[in-house]
């Protein structure tokens, strides 16, 4: 496992650098397979290496959390540092971050990652790094600790982050009663998504978020 960490760690951290050796390993697959066939149709197969590297740029971080999660141990660590690059993704800057992670011995482990790079798991269509200073969840394979994926859902900053998309349907249905109070149509939208956040939520939200949409509820009555 510790090798094929290190693999992994590889080819998320410099997808760009590494498109050239799956090139050369598919190059090097069509010709070993066209030699051995006597079939010179396999050296098709170089054309495998260049989808693959290409495919890992986008995808290397996702496929190296997916394999954390399943034969990695938890840990935990902390952003040390934070430096806005010259370099854009989809028009935003990306940031390079030094972090130290604690392992479950209680081992400090300096490593880094930048935007493109972070294994964020569950995988996700969104970029999400911990605050500087907060410590997050995070699993590694034990001999290889710097290589780790980042567990969101199970970190402070992601929980928040959930909080926040759950209670954007409830602001919206409000927004509308705030907009027509009397508009009983309005009314029944924001009580039935003040009851699906409350079913959904009551024990992960603050208490204090809880007893507010409980009495909406109760100032709504049958809406």
């Amino acid at each position: 496992m510790v090798v094929l960490s290190a693999f992994f760690y590889f080819i998320s951290q410099h997808s760009l650098l590494s498109l050239p050796l799956w090139i050369l390993a598919g190059f090097a697959l069509g010709a070993a397979a066209s030699a051995l066939l006597r079939n010179y149709a396999w050296m098709g197969l170089s054309v495998v290496g260049f989808v693959i590297g290409i495919a890992n740029i986008f995808l290397g971080s996702m496929v190296n959390a997916v394999f954390l999660n399943a034969y990695g141990t938890y840990g935990t660590a902390v952003i040390t540092h934070e430096e806005e690059t010259s370099s854009q993704l989809n028009d935003a800057n990306i940031w390079e971050y030094d972090a130290v992670v604690r392992t479950a011995d209680g081992q400090d482990i300096k490593t880094g990652f930048d935007t493109m790079s972070a294994s964020l798991y569950p995988p996700r269509n969104a970029i999400e790094i911990p605050p500087k200073g907060e410590r997050f969840v995070v699993k590694y394979i034990p001999g290889f600790e710097r290589n780790i994926a980042i567990m969101r859902d199970e970190s402070p900053f992601g929980k928040r982050l959930l909080l926040r998309a759950a209670l954007e349907p409830v602001e919206r249905a409000a927004a509308q009663v705030e907009a027509s109070p009397d508009n009983p149509d309005f009314r029944r939208e924001y009580r039935d998504a003040v009851e699906k956040f409350l079913a959904r939520h009551s024990k992960d939200a603050p208490p204090e978020l809880i007893d507010r949409y409980r009495n909406e509820l109760e100032r709504l009555g049958g809406a």
